[in-house]
Order: structure tokens, then sequence, then C-alpha cells
């Protein structure tokens, strides 16, 4: 998961404080993102991005991953179940992902 956020700096420095967190620097060209290990740990447990380049329009909440099978299907899904890409299609990691968001109704509904 991921924490998309204007001042990366200082959430990245609030984690490490309340949970442990070390933080390692991912360049991004000009700035630093942060991968975000728990305490002994050698994987990741989130990472911590500033609010800009592709994460520019990303709302400042934590993202989770699912992997799909096919995304082009579960994009296709999502708009027609009411839902919205929040971020389009791009490569990350080796893979492809979109940000979506479920339907307003399906968020009422939940409450």
């Amino acid at each position: 998961m991921d924490l998309t956020i204007p001042n990366a700096d200082a959430v990245r420095d609030f984690y490490a404080a309340v949970a442990g967190w070390k933080a390692e620097p991912v360049d991004m060209e000009g700035y630093h993102d942060y991968c975000m290990f728990p305490p002994g740990g050698d994987v990741p447990a989130a990472g911590i991005c500033h609010a800009r380049g592709p994460n520019a329009n990303l709302p400042p909440q934590w993202l989770i991953y699912i992997t799909v099978p096919d995304l082009d299907r579960s994009l296709a899904s999502c708009l027609a179940a009411g839902g919205a890409v929040v971020a389009p299609v791009r490569e990350m990691g080796g893979g492809r992902m979109a940000v979506i968001r479920e339907s307003k109704s399906t968020c009422t509904a939940a409450m």
C-alpha cells in the first residue's frame, strides 16, 4: 500500500516515530519518495510518496494494490458498475496500474 501526500517527509517521520518504520529513499528524478520498512524487515510495509509528478492527482489516502488478470477488463467493469478511474493506466514496477474508486452509491450503501 502507498500513501501519497503533499508533505511526504513529515509523514515519513511520523510513521518512523509511531511504527518504528525505517525509510529508504526512492529517487523520483529531483526528489525522493520512500519505501518504509518495518523494524527488522527486508520487505517494505508501505510507500510514502509526494503528491507530485504522476502522483499529483492521487487522493491523500492509503491506497492498496489489487492484482487482476486483465487490467483493461477490470477497468471496464469498474466503469460499468458506476465506479471511476482516478488515475489512468501507467507503467509501474514492471507492470501496469491504475487507481479506481468504487461508485458513490456503493460507498453510501456500505456505511
